[in-house]
């Protein structure tokens, strides 16, 4: 369990640590790396299962919720809510960021 009473699968942080360290330990095996504490795909998807997280983009480090990961071919993606600059202010966004512009909040 992470230091906020969640869940058990560990920080953001831990789990792209744990994705970085598999990756190098499978390059030869010829395997694709899997980090060990990510969220089982049919985990719980309710407010406790959100987590507050920052967002690197365009518009410098900006707030975000992160909703839940997946794993693509290039890797691990989160479905994150964050705000968007917009000529009229800031919007909120929705979509889908690879776990590197992801940081633990």
């Amino acid at each position: 369990m992470n230091k906020r009473g969640g869940h058990g699968y560990g920080t953001m942080a831990e789990r792209i640590a744990a994705t970085k360290a598999a990756a190098s330990a499978s390059e030869g095996a010829g395997r694709e790396a899997t980090p060990a504490e990510l969220p089982a795909p049919h985990g719980e998807r309710g407010p406790g299962s959100l987590r507050h997280c920052w967002v690197d983009h365009d518009h410098g480090r900006v707030p975000g919720l992160l909703i839940e990961w997946r794993r693509t071919a290039s890797g691990w993606q989160g479905r994150v809510v964050h705000p968007v600059r917009d000529p009229s202010g800031w919007i909120l966004v929705e979509e889908w960021l690879p776990a590197a512009s992801l940081v633990q909040a």
